[in-house]
Parts: C-alpha cells; structure tokens; sequence
C-alpha cells in the first residue's frame, strides 16, 4: 500500500501561484510513477500532469500545459506541482496519484490522495 497526503492547497487570486504537495509512504517511493488530477464540481476527473520514476519524463494536460510544473524530490517522498498563472477555471479538488506505469490517465493510478481544494478567483 502507498499512502499519499497531499496539501498546500487554498484560495488564490487569478494569476496568482500556489505548490501543491503531495508527500508518499508505505513504499518505496522511487519505484512508482506520480500524477496529479483535479475534479471539479459537475465534471469529471481530469489528468494535470505525470512524472515518470525518476523525474526524466513528464506529461501535462492542455489545459495547464506551460503554466504548471509537475516535479518529484526522491529522498523526501514529496511531489510537487507548481501552478502559476492560476485562472478561476482552475478551481477543483487536485488529487494526487502513484502508478507502476507511466501516469496520463486515471486507469494507470494505482493509489490515491484525499484530495486538496484550489480555489481560484476572479
């Protein structure tokens, strides 16, 4: 089992930045690929980015492409997803998640956070 916390979640206002964080235990860390989805109320889960084992490769959704940075520190089990240039349909619970493959869909999650809110306004 992996458990995943995530925080750093809040209220922000548009164009503005937040990290998010999403710390791992159970297993060892390195061996699972991460992502990060967010749900917004009424619509379905959707893909944010993806990081391979080792930081080499990473993935992002159009939506936040060129505005998010998706990025893992191996030694503190932590993922981290930088979000700048926040927009108000930005807003969502982000969830973290670990995988044995390569994350770009929620099918290759194998373990999920609870869930952090970002609420962004306008």
């Amino acid at each position: 089992q992996v458990q995943l916390v995530e925080s750093g979640g809040g209220l922000v206002q548009a164009g503005g930045s937040l990290r998010l964080s999403c710390a791992a235990s159970g297993r060892t860390f390195s061996n699972y690929c991460m992502g990060w989805f967010r749900q917004a109320p009424g619509k379905e889960r959707e893909f944010v980015a993806s990081i391979d084992w080792s930081g080499g490769l990473t993935a992002y959704g159009g939506s936040v492409k060129g505005r998010f940075t998706i990025s893992r520190d191996n030694a503190k089990n932590t993922v981290y997803l930088q979000m700048s240039s926040l927009k108000p349909e930005d807003t969502a619970v982000y969830y973290c998640a670990a995988g044995k493959r390569v994350i770009t869909s929620a099918r290759e999650s194998d373990y999920w956070g609870q869930g952090t809110q970002v609420t962004v306004s306008s």
